[in-house]
């Protein structure tokens, strides 16, 4: 237990009225009683130990992978890493590494098609390679470390302009992750994003930028099964742009970009003779400039949509993208994906809560009110929750524009803030209402997303709806679980139901009702 998780767990044992000499009697029996053999001593340094050597390394790898990134393109070339390790320790260990590498294949099957290694994938490349020399891991990972990084080169400018640039991207992160269930922030650091590169990095050329995103073609389907729907983009083109669909069947080099899944470059608009301009009044004479479509890649490397840029508003005749630029815009397209799937994730985890409740409200009619709330994470206590849906017993439910909620401002929330500290089930009441806070697990039993159950009056609920609300949240816990590994790269999507197939996970939560079902299978 941490030490949050053991003072949630005394305070839910004692409960709120209790008196403080029960309190003492109850801490001077557990100090008197509690005993800790040298074995159990040993072994709890021994994990404290790991924990922090697994933190360390990670760290480690990390930064090597960023000196090696120097482009910020987020990914690197899985050959270009082989090439350089084939030489280690003389060549000496290809054998390891060939063993390595196709073990790491095996792990992320789309490594094969794609050829580019992600953070997350170059550790795990490396630990493998480690696992086969004889001999101690920890020190053969420090002699990798250190190869690699007299392995390559950067200047001091190059350097600065790497660190803005992971700055710019680090924002886009930190948009979806204070911004809820709205994409509308995450957009704005996107173009934000280019706009500053540009204008440090890019000799200050005028650039219009826009996002579009894959969408099922409902409405004209003899155009093509699929579309692309124009989300975002920068301020002057909304007018012409935003909310406007590409269809396959029109001009464009988008559809191209998405089947090759790889950009296309146009550095001459006017000579190409296959490009569409959402911007029928500019006149045929100022239709000059540079394209640049990139696609938009989930952790699968499944195309999801495309990011493009233009300098038909440039002026300059050699207003052209250089290679570093578009490495930078490929990382780009890296962060706004996280980003992007990060705020699917959150929404796919709120519509399995909100199913959830549909099934509770009839079962438990003790239940006055159930509300979600959202983790917005921060460094150390400094984070805040979201208000998402307040359901009642009646099933109304009323959505929430995802007002913040911070810690010093709602001290008669503070339940809500120690049931995420601890990750553990917070019991309270307040002013007299006892409520239930109920976390929501991430894969690393951090609190995603927390159930404020208020019961009235009532210090309990009876039997058959207590039985009713742990397996709801049973389920909800099993069915979040699923749709996190489903945004791993390393996890191929499963699907069960018929149903979850054909609505693709936009109807997550199908999820819940698949686990009931599998539950009462089991019974049955």
């Amino acid at each position: 237990l941490t030490l949050p998780q053991f003072v949630q767990l005394m305070d839910n044992f004692v409960g709120e009225d209790v008196s403080l000499p029960i309190v003492k009697r109850l801490t001077a029996f557990i100090k008197e009683e509690y005993k800790q053999t040298k074995e159990e001593k040993m072994k709890q340094l021994e994990k404290v130990h790991h924990m922090s050597h697994v933190g360390q390394r990670k760290q480690l790898l990390e930064a090597l992978f960023e000196k090696w990134d120097s482009s910020v393109c987020g990914s690197l070339k899985l050959e270009e890493v082989v090439a350089v390790l084939s030489t280690f320790e003389g060549g000496m260990g290809k054998e390891a590494l060939m063993e390595a590498k196709e073990q790491l294949c095996s792990r992320y099957p789309q490594l094969s098609r794609v050829g580019k290694l992600s953070s997350k994938a170059f550790q795990n490349f490396l630990e493998l390679i480690a696992s086969k020399f004889t001999g101690n891991e920890d020190e053969t990972i420090d002699n990798l470390v250190r190869f690699l990084t007299t392995s390559v080169e950067q200047s001091h400018s190059e350097s600065l302009q790497s660190s803005a640039r992971r700055k710019w991207l680090q924002d886009i992160q930190q948009a979806a992750e204070s911004s809820g269930t709205s994409m509308e922030p995450v957009y704005k650091a996107v173009i934000r994003a280019l706009c500053q590169d540009m204008e440090a990095h890019g000799d200050n050329k005028r650039i219009s930028a826009y996002i579009a995103l894959l969408e099922e073609n409902q409405l004209s389907p003899e155009q093509g099964e699929v579309c692309l729907r124009y989300v975002a983009c920068t301020a002057d083109d909304a007018p012409h742009v935003l909310n406007q669909v590409l269809h396959r069947d029109m001009k464009g080099v988008s559809f191209a970009a998405i089947d090759q899944g790889k950009p296309i470059y146009v550095p001459k608009v006017q000579l190409h003779g296959n490009i569409h301009f959402w911007n029928s009044d500019r006149p045929v004479e100022e239709r000059k400039g540079s394209l640049l479509v990139l696609p938009l890649y989930d952790a699968h490397w499944r195309v999801f949509g495309i990011l493009g840029l233009d300098t038909l508003r440039d002026q300059c005749q050699k207003s052209i993208f250089l290679t570093h630029e578009i490495a930078f815009y490929e990382g780009v397209c890296h962060a706004f994906s996280k980003a992007y799937h990060h705020i699917c994730m959150q929404e796919n985890v709120v519509q399995v809560a909100d199913t959830a409740l549909d099934w509770l409200y009839p079962r438990t009619p003790s239940i006055h009110t159930v509300t979600i709330y959202l983790v917005a994470p921060g460094k150390d206590k400094n984070y805040a929750l979201y208000k998402v849906i307040t359901t009642d017993n009646t099933g109304q439910k009323e959505i929430h524009s995802s007002p913040v909620l911070l810690r010093e401002e709602n001290l008669l929330r503070d339940y809500l803030f120690k049931c995420k500290d601890s990750s553990e089930v917070t019991l309270t009441s307040v002013y007299g209402e006892h409520h239930i806070a109920v976390p929501l697990h991430d894969l690393s039993r951090q609190t995603l997303s927390i159930f404020d159950i208020s019961i009235g009056q009532h210090k309990k609920l009876p039997p058959q709806e207590q039985k009713d609300l742990q397996k709801m949240l049973k389920m909800t816990q099993a069915a979040c679980s699923e749709i996190l590994q489903r945004f791993l790269e390393e996890t191929q999507p499963t699907q069960v139901l018929e149903a979850e197939r054909v609505a693709n996970m936009r109807h997550a939560g199908i999820l819940f009702h698949r686990f009931m079902l599998q539950e009462l299978r089991e019974c049955v």
